[in-house]
């Protein structure tokens, strides 16, 4: 079908032009927001949790437990402040996943120190810093690859552990080659900076690279991607089988088993597998050497503390708690043999509970951190007007009340009208959250989240009228991918939710277009080109084949018969979108003529000429900005320290320019680094911090836990003994008390506030 050229353009400039697209979405609620569904977990016929009240309790001990690390690493050890971590003393990794040498060298910072052991401070940041801070074409003055991460572990081979006592494996220790200080050893750091657990239920995946599977196999951290998982299953009496295993919406138990084994950086010595972890834990007594408060609003009631005095540990076992909250079929087997062996001789093989550890662990720190979810910050609980904007009417700050109020009402305009929220979009301010997003956008007669005096209905008008979450590409259809912009205006396939917004240079770290360890793309997008092109086998996770060409930001094909540079066209070979599968995916298209996908030799022969183009190197997760204030230093890679500084980034388009910089990037006007409106735009994200977290009041209670922050001495000596080894420095401790439901009346304080 012919159309008239001058048509044509007027279609375009709907459906393809940023320039006239519209405002993004309101930022809404959390209040009555579901968590993503996990089908199978604890609502089928034979679940696999029987007990989620004793699974979240095996979950909370399990998260704050030292005996998990192989040398007192919790999983709480980076993420006990805020659930991030505020820690200052050996939190430099020098960017070891640069592509570059420089990579695994220490750069001096601004103040003129750095590497191993070196205490941070507000003078060595941003780690990229221009003459004039809001305009990026203005001499640079310092630039590092190197990264503000976590302190982890000291690593080294594995070798045993203790199934009663001792915190630390028995490992083979040795100064590393990077993390030691004149050939003293310190522990590594991670080379990225650890975001926060709280909230992160949302995330369709998790990690700043999105390598913690949507999907959970019980084994690893990877989905269906990783061909050797699955779990060991009790099918009758004497018979046991590995069995694959697909739970959906599980990124945060895709995540939990990557720390202990997965990495040698963050919490395990090489070469330790899960079983092993199961054998020293399952007969011992959760929170072992750490004081449970008595009023801990989870494990209060199997706590060994009285009002009188706080004790240690919980009075059951793992493997006791473990048997109240799992299907028997997945401990329950008596033989052995199946299952394994440990490394070190002379040990009887792996039984079944052991084998199915990182099921258990995986499952419980989900349940766990599924109530970690921060909906009661003043924003949440403001009613809303009719166009979903806040009107602060629960605010009272004295008689500073008009002036605060004026300030967040001109900072969520600064935030909507710099297109702020077209990728922190939703209730969780991110388009990673998108089953959850998608959930709010269906049309649900009766169902309705947000504050209870303006109650906000499901339907493609709850993130704002007229449908306004379709200009962030949200739709009540769960898109991995999307088509968009770069800042040169080319049109790229890229992951729904992750962005490359210029913070480092993308040979720096490649982010969501890293590899898995089996070679494949960590990109969900590379796999949608594969799908274009017919390559089937190159599928490796669910609805990459279910994404919605209309839904695109950009289309990727438009139905005229002209020749359209940078699109496919009836000229190409295009065919309706859902056709190879026999279900059209036309329904609610704002613009049915973009409802078409390439034709197999149609994407094959446009392979090579940008029509196909991906544009995920550097491109990292959208983190959610709730409790933000709290959560520095920010960005993948600790950048900045404060949230002025973050603005500046903003200001000035990113640090660096790339083929894949977000186009989004473009739209934000350099005028909100103004004094007044910074000053607004941050009382703004101040008011999405929940005080539950700020105060450390339930769900936000948590046990005592001893940090590991940096050794004994400083960047130019650290002082050698530790108990691990001779070669090693002496560890450095910050005591985090235990606390119980109430909280505490001292606030919890930022990165470098203390």
């Amino acid at each position: 079908m012919n159309k008239p050229i001058a048509f044509v353009t007027y279609l375009l400039l709907l459906s393809v032009s940023p320039a006239v697209r519209a405002l993004g979405p309101n930022p809404v609620s959390l209040q009555n927001v579901p968590t993503p569904p996990v089908p199978g977990l604890l609502d089928s016929a034979d679940p696999i949790v029987v007990n989620k009240t004793a699974a979240i309790v095996l979950g909370k001990a399990l998260f704050w437990d030292v005996n998990v690390g192989s040398d007192g690493q919790a999983c709480a050890s980076c993420h006990f402040n805020a659930g991030a971590d505020a820690r200052t003393k050996n939190q430099i990794n020098p960017g070891q996943n640069s592509s570059h040498a420089s990579g695994q060298v220490f750069s001096s910072l601004p103040s003129g120190g750095g590497g191993p052991n070196y205490t941070l401070n507000t003078t060595d940041f941003p780690l990229h810093q221009f003459s004039d801070p809001t305009n990026n074409a203005s001499t640079l003055l310092y630039s590092t690859d190197d990264v503000i991460g976590s302190q982890g572990s000291f690593s080294g081979q594995y070798q045993t552990n203790s199934r009663f006592t001792d915190t630390n494996d028995q490992c083979v220790r040795a100064p590393d080659s990077v993390f030691n200080v004149n050939n003293v050893g310190v522990r590594k750091v991670t080379p990225r900076n650890a975001p926060s657990v709280i909230n992160a239920v949302f995330n369709f995946r998790n990690f700043w690279d999105g390598r913690a599977n949507n999907v959970f196999n019980g084994g690893s951290p990877w989905g269906d991607r990783d061909p050797n998982a699955g779990v060991w299953v009790k099918l009758t009496a004497t018979t046991v089988a590995k069995q694959r295993l697909s739970l959906m919406n599980s990124a945060l138990a895709s995540q939990a088993l990557s720390p202990p084994v997965f990495n040698n950086i963050e919490m395990g010595c090489d070469q330790r597998l899960w079983p092993d972890i199961g054998r020293k834990l399952l007969l011992r007594q959760p929170l072992q050497y750490q004081q449970v408060h008595y009023q801990d609003s989870v494990l209060g009631a199997l706590s060994s503390s009285s009002a009188s005095a706080l004790n240690s540990g919980l009075k059951t076992t793992y493997q006791n708690l473990i048997m109240q909250a799992f299907n028997r079929k997945y401990w329950s087997y008596a033989g052995i043999g199946q299952f394994g062996m440990p490394l070190a001789a002379g040990q009887a093989p792996y039984n079944q509970m052991e084998a199915n550890f990182s099921l258990f662990f995986g499952l419980a720190i989900q349940l766990y951190e599924s109530t970690l979810v921060s909906d009661q910050s003043p924003f949440d609980l403001s009613p809303v007007d009719a166009n979903l904007a806040p009107t602060w009417t629960n605010i009272n700050a004295g008689a500073n009340t008009n002036a605060l109020v004026t300030s967040l009402k001109n900072g969520f305009n600064l935030f909507v009208n710099n297109n702020c929220s077209l990728c922190h979009t939703g209730p969780d301010f991110t388009l990673a959250a998108m089953e959850t997003n998608s959930t709010l956008l269906t049309p649900t007669p009766g169902r309705a989240f947000g504050p209870s005096a303006t109650p906000i209905a499901y339907g493609p008008d709850a993130f704002g009228p007229h449908n306004a979450a379709a200009s962030a590409g949200v739709t009540q259809y769960v898109d991995t991918v999307t088509r968009n912009y770069n800042t040169n205006l080319t049109p790229n396939i890229m992951d729904f939710g992750f962005a490359n917004i210029g913070v480092a240079q993308p040979a720096d770290d490649p982010g969501v277009a890293g590899l898995d360890p089996f070679g494949n793309s960590l990109a969900y997008s590379d796999q949608y080109v594969d799908y274009l092109l017919g390559n089937s086998s190159a599928i490796l996770d669910p609805l990459v084949t279910s994404n919605r060409a209309c839904d695109f930001l950009t289309p990727l094909s438009i139905n005229v018969s002209q020749a359209v540079p940078g699109y496919f066209t009836q000229t190409d070979g295009i065919v309706a979108d859902g056709s190879r599968e026999g279900a059209l995916k036309t329904q609610n298209c704002a613009n049915p003529i973009t409802a078409f996908i390439p034709t197999v030799p149609a994407a094959e022969a446009n392979l090579s000429s940008g029509k196909l183009s991906t544009g995920n190197v550097g491109a990292f997760k959208i983190p959610s900005l709730r409790n933000v204030e709290l959560t520095g230093p920010y960005m993948h890679n600790g950048d900045m320290a404060t949230l002025p500084q973050v603005l500046q980034l903003y200001a000035r388009h990113g640090n660096f320019i790339s083929d894949s910089l977000n186009f989004n990037i473009a739209q934000i006007l350099v005028t909100i680094a103004q004094p007044q409106n910074t000053t607004d735009l941050v009382n703004f994200l101040i008011s999405l911090t929940d005080d539950r977290v700020r105060y450390q009041q339930a769900p936000f209670d948590h046990p005592q836990i001893t940090i590991n922050s940096g050794v004994v001495g400083d960047q130019s000596h650290a002082v050698s003994g530790n108990p691990l080894s001779a070669q090693l420095a002496q560890d450095q401790k910050i005591q985090v008390p235990a606390v119980g439901a109430s909280g505490l009346a001292s606030s919890i304080k930022g990165f470098l506030s203390n």
